[in-house]
């Protein structure tokens, strides 16, 4: 169940502003009814301003009256009124685990698909112009340590994301009159 934003501060708001019973309230905001309770008699919560959902479109009056009129009836949380963003594909957090892959991942895709731009594979790793740079002049602090391996396995994209990526590459080397380069072998990608 989704909760309501600042769900003590609205449970405080609702306490003080409606008959609803302690079992709705914490039922609503996710919370005991002993909680509840205890923020009534003035134990919990002191000095939380109340927050005010009627007003930030998390319920309606309509929705309040409904429910203090039937101690059975819970507090159902209004549909937001503008739409979630939708994230957008391309860099993303990677793990501090997952980071010293990085340079094993853009030798990778530097060796099996040279078509793809600088500017491409930062976005699909996450990565720096600079970083890339340094694996493709073999300049990088750790360039002796750096063996090619699939980004894919090493969980830094998917494979879709990659897909997408390689055709767009291939789009713009044949929109420039290139041909782009034959897929790597499964042999090569093992090598």
């Amino acid at each position: 169940m989704t909760l309501p934003l600042m769900p003590k501060a609205t449970a405080v708001w609702l306490i003080d502003k409606t008959a609803l019973t302690f079992e709705q309230i914490a039922d609503f905001c996710g919370m005991h009814p002993l909680e509840i309770q205890a923020i009534a008699d003035g134990e919990v919560a002191q000095g939380i301003v109340g927050y005010d959902p009627v007003a930030n479109s998390q319920l309606s009056a309509e929705e309040i009256r409904r429910c203090e009129a039937d101690p059975a009836a819970r507090l159902k949380l209004a549909p937001p009124s503008q739409p979630l963003p939708k994230r957008t594909r391309g860099a993303h957090y990677t793990p501090v685990s997952k980071r010293n892959d990085r340079p094993d991942a853009i030798a990778f895709l530097l060796r099996n698909y040279p078509q793809l731009s600088e500017a491409q594979i930062s976005k699909l790793l996450g990565t720096t112009k600079e970083t890339i740079q340094k694996v493709k002049e073999r300049s990088h602090w750790n360039s002796a340590n750096i063996k090619p391996r699939d980004p894919v396995i090493l969980g830094l994209c998917k494979q879709g994301d990659l897909n997408d990526m390689i055709a767009q590459a291939n789009e713009r080397m044949a929109r420039e009159g290139l041909t782009p380069p034959p897929p790597p072998t499964p042999t090569e990608e093992a090598a």
